[in-house]
């Protein structure tokens, strides 16, 4: 099948080389003209795990392409997605410009039964709104419009759109319907489900799902509070509650905040969407401001392990998760700030973020080795779960380091692995840990002359 797809960024792109993958022929359109001739040269402007390598396999291959002129493209689809952008609009609500934009630019060009399927996120109606719009530019109704959702998180994108839980596709008539299940076939053909239901539904279904998932980790987030005010460990009570199967143990990994380019921007579309149908998202509404206070609540804590002379940090990741390098709406970008704007000295490591985080964090010192970020500092707080970090050597951290404060804000280590080096540990959802000191036991009158560890006083 011949595709086209409008718009090459995360979305975009992912989807353009997975659907290579499965046989089709596609053509991925951006109108940034310097894109458009990085990716030809197999420049790949985003970080996502094995995606330059697919990429790569399928331009060689004559399945993927990219071209700058729609005119040129559109007209031999038989589907042409939508995958642009739906920036935040100040209610919270999202800009649909861009999409409405890319159905009126393609309108014209499109072949007699062709269909657009809407692979952006976008609010419920959306669909249908685009296909008035362009029954009205072509002055009849003989291309489809189908909304076709995408559940990728940024780490694992191609495994799980070649491994989906499910296909969500949304249409409102058997032409829409029969192209996406023939587009879809070589996933069906393997058993993944796949879900025919309305437009409407389809769009809904999209942020319900994420709507959920974030109410997972912001329920989490408030269990694991609970925990260290009751001396309690929020990964056993996760690990817990997540066998049952009715609850499920994934996204119950308590942390900082949420952060990426999904949950933020659809918590707030969801509850926006409910305010202006007369029905209030409240239990989302309140998640949302619980989470941007859950991201200040930490930069205060960093503050409080900074009382003495020193006012040194190291913070240790700055995308909003591990393997990738988006950082929108990321906790680095509320904690970093906030320190700078106390006085504190921050240097920052992140493997892959690092050239994103300086377009939106001034004031900072960068380091590309962790260890040579952590020199000197009073206070190291890792903020991303990265496999780098979780691998650190503990002794040379101990080391390098000014002060004994390590704020793990992704619970990487068990806490006794990290105060055997006279480290203080700080984890989410478990009591803080101090120091171990060593101390000769002949001195301390237990007469073996052999070396004993106790806790020392939290520091």
């Amino acid at each position: 099948m011949d595709v086209v797809i409008i718009g090459a960024g995360y979305v975009g792109l992912t989807t353009g080389a997975c659907l290579a993958e499965l046989g089709h022929t596609v053509t991925c359109v951006d109108n940034d003209p310097r894109k458009i001739a990085g990716l030809k040269r197999a420049e790949v402007p985003i970080y996502e795990p094995g995606l330059s390598e697919l990429i790569r396999k399928h331009v060689d291959a004559g399945r993927l392409s990219f071209s700058d002129d729609p005119a040129s493209t559109a007209p031999g689809a038989d589907a042409l997605f939508i995958a642009v952008g739906t920036p935040s609009a100040p209610d919270g609500d999202i800009d649909l410009s861009y999409v409405k934009d890319a159905a009126a630019g393609v309108a014209l060009l499109l072949k007699k039964e062709a269909v657009i399927v809407i692979k952006s996120t976008v609010v419920a109606g959306t669909a249908r709104m685009v296909s008035e719009r362009v029954e009205t530019i072509r002055g009849r109704k003989d291309v489809s419009v189908a909304s076709n959702p995408e559940f990728l998180r940024e780490g694992s994108a191609i495994r799980d759109f070649l491994e989906a839980d499910r296909i969500v596709a949304g249409a409102d008539d058997s032409r829409a319907a029969e192209l996406l299940a023939r587009l879809y076939e070589p996933l069906r053909s393997k058993g993944v489900p796949f879900v025919t239901t309305s437009t409407i539904n389809a769009e809904m279904i999209k942020y319900a799902a994420n709507a959920f998932l974030a109410l997972k980790i912001g329920f989490i987030n408030e269990v694991a509070d609970l925990c260290e005010a009751a001396g309690g460990d929020v990964s056993a009570v996760a690990d817990g509650i997540g066998l049952d199967r009715r609850i499920g143990r994934a996204f119950l990994n308590a942390g900082p905040g949420f952060g990426g380019s999904c949950f933020p921007k659809d918590t707030r579309a969801f509850a926006a969407t409910g305010r202006r149908l007369g029905q209030p998202q409240a239990i989302v509404e309140t998640l949302i401001s619980r989470n941007e206070a859950r991201k200040a609540a930490f930069a205060n804590r960093i503050l409080a392990e900074l009382t003495g002379s020193g006012r040194r940090a190291t913070v240790l990741g700055t995308a909003f998760k591990a393997n990738t390098d988006d950082v929108r709406d990321s906790a680095a970008l509320t904690i970093i700030p906030l320190l700078v704007e106390a006085g504190v000295t921050v240097t920052a490591h992140d493997p892959k973020a690092r050239h994103v985080t300086e377009r939106h964090v001034k004031g900072i010192s960068w380091s590309n080795c962790p260890y040579e970020a952590t020199r000197g500092a009073d206070v190291v707080v890792i903020l991303t779960e990265w496999d780098d970090y979780a691998r650190l050597d503990l002794e040379r951290l101990s080391r390098s380091m000014a002060g004994r404060s390590v704020i793990d804000c992704r619970n990487l280590f068990k806490p006794q692995d990290v105060t055997r080096h006279g480290l203080k540990y700080i984890s989410i959802g478990r009591s803080a840990a101090a120091p171990i000191l060593k101390i000769n036991s002949k001195r301390a009158g237990a007469g073996n002359g052999k070396w004993n560890e106790i806790a020392a006083a939290p520091v």
